[in-house]
């Protein structure tokens, strides 16, 4: 008999009262699977797209596995590594809200931010850290933090983190931690390369899929209307004014188209603002916490700072622009039609974006229908699609992450050395952190030294000392 509510999954009272105190009655399809798993101390693979209820899913059993231990100085016991600051904050305000009945502490770590108060964070030691990859790097080359504790890894959105780029670092951060210890990896897709990077990570995992995956949640009504390039923009403005009620998120491909739709919406007293990579970590969560309360109506994002998002009874999303990777596009209508409720998802398709919607609609395995809105009828003809029978090829194939066999501990870092610079661009990938500057293995010489090979130049405010004989 399967399981109705969450204390027949055998969780804790203080977790029980945690999830009341949330207002949730009866575990969702991806609960019920997977927290008798982790429970058991079973590695786990699930497709899961957002707004199922995985986090709590892993959440929930993970905090009673760690309750009646502590943590050591500068050490963690759980760590859950997401591709982005967003969605770490997320996460982490859940096992704030899980975890609010037990003596057990919690933290995250992310780039753009003070490294500093992050250091602090981790001295007294954590239970359980929410962190990206690349910060959390940048804390073991500041002896901030210890693994050999790590009793549980958990990898968030798996499939983002290799998109982003994240494949190196993932490699080292595994390579520093136990090799004895649970792992589970939560993904929307499911790519050949998740596939290999799931062989490497995983132990005889407990397989798990509440939906088949690169699938869109099924309370997603998702259409398409036809229209040319130059009148997207004005399209945009009519269903706002006409046909979309309440708030909505629109997703463009750029931080400089997002820009010029927020300053066309304005300019026609429609309230907007947006999110990406250039504005600075205080920015995003800023304009993130307005449009959860409803102080701005329209949300443009680009698909990096969109993930994490978690607004509850989101009517609908807007594609403004098609995704080019087509995963991507089920990821941003998971904003919406979240824990079962229903949603809309359109997609204003050019001439030029037929290809990307062939990539998307063969991912999905079906076609979507269109629409065309009287007055916005197209003067280029979008070309009919068809399903491709092979899966198209992403434009960007990410590396493979390679995990060595034997865990093997680096040597710290000076613990002088400061830390690597993380400004605010689209997010901190690895990518990111080489164009700022920062060449790994780079020692600084002394001051006023030449180039490599030269001799140092004499230092021009020191008088010579006098020939003593």
């Amino acid at each position: 008999m399967t399981p109705s509510s969450f204390s027949a999954l055998g969780l804790s009272t203080p977790l029980l009262q945690a999830v009341k105190d949330q207002g949730y009655t009866h575990p969702t399809p991806i609960q019920l699977q997977t927290i008798p798993a982790v429970l058991a101390g079973k590695d786990v693979m699930a497709a899961a797209q957002t707004g199922t209820g995985k986090t709590a899913a892993f959440a929930l059993p993970l905090l009673q596995r760690l309750t009646g231990s502590k943590a050591g100085t500068n050490h963690i016991r759980a760590l859950i590594l997401t591709p982005t600051r967003e969605l770490a904050i997320q996460v982490a305000e859940s096992f704030a809200a899980y975890g609010r009945h037990l003596p057990l502490k919690s933290g995250v770590v992310y780039g753009g931010v003070k490294i500093n108060p992050q250091m602090m964070q981790l001295r007294g030691g954590l239970d359980v850290l929410v962190a990206t990859p690349g910060r959390l790097l940048d804390l073991f080359s500041q002896n901030a933090v210890q693994f050999s504790q790590v009793e549980t890894l958990i990898l968030d959105e798996a499939d983002r983190m290799l998109d982003l780029g994240f494949s190196d670092d993932l490699g080292k951060i595994m390579a520093l931690l136990p090799k004895k210890r649970q792992s589970l990896l939560f993904s929307a897709t499911f790519s050949d390369e998740i596939k290999r990077l799931t062989g490497q990570l995983l132990h005889q995992p407990v397989r798990i899929e509440v939906s088949p995956p690169n699938s869109a949640a099924t309370g997603v009504k998702q259409w398409v209307y036809e229209i040319d390039s130059a009148k997207k923009a004005a399209l945009l403005s009519h269903l706002l004014r006409n046909r979309a009620e309440g708030q909505v998120l629109v997703f463009t491909r750029t931080k400089k188209g997002a820009d010029r739709l927020v300053g066309q919406l304005k300019r026609e007293q429609i309230s907007a603002a947006a999110i990406h990579g250039d504005k600075s970590q205080t920015e995003r969560t800023r304009t993130l916490a307005d449009f959860k309360a409803a102080r701005i109506r329209v949300l443009i994002a680009t698909d990096i700072a969109a993930r994490g998002i978690d607004i509850h009874d989101l009517p609908r999303v807007i594609n403004f622009d098609l995704p080019k990777v087509a995963e991507d596009y089920i990821h941003r209508i998971g904003r919406t039609g979240r824990a079962g409720a229903e949603g809309e998802a359109i997609s204003l398709v050019s001439a030029d974006e037929v290809p990307l919607l062939t990539a998307i609609e063969t991912l999905l395995r079906r076609l979507l229908p269109r629409e065309t809105v009287a007055g916005f009828v197209p003067k280029h003809n979008v070309p009919l699609t068809t399903l491709q029978k092979a899966k198209p090829k992403k434009p960007k194939k990410p590396k493979k992450t390679t995990v060595p066999a034997q865990p093997q501990a680096e040597p710290p870092p000076n613990r002088h050395r400061k830390p690597r610079w993380t400004g605010n661009k689209e997010e901190d990938t690895p990518k990111t952190r080489g164009k700022q500057g920062r060449g790994r293995g780079a020692v600084a010489g002394p001051k006023g030294a030449g180039p490599k090979g030269a001799a140092p130049r004499p230092n021009r405010t020191t008088p010579k000392k006098k020939n003593r004989g």
